[in-house]
């Protein structure tokens, strides 16, 4: 395992997070575009737990 795959994904997460922010704050977002970005990041997240819970269960042995 890898942190620098996780650092990846995090910062992947930022960037996702403020491109959703982007897109609110235009005058007519873009819903489809918003659910794709919302979803995707979601995956990070996902991602970014399983990461992590495998690097402690790791480090716990």
């Amino acid at each position: 395992m890898s942190n620098r795959f996780l650092t990846y994904l995090e910062h992947e997460h930022q960037r996702l997070e403020r491109a959703v922010a982007d897109e609110y704050r235009k005058l007519l977002p873009d819903t489809v575009k918003l659910a794709r970005l919302k979803k995707t990041k979601l995956a990070i997240k996902d991602q970014i737990s399983a990461w992590r819970t495998d690097l402690g269960t790791l480090a716990a042995h």
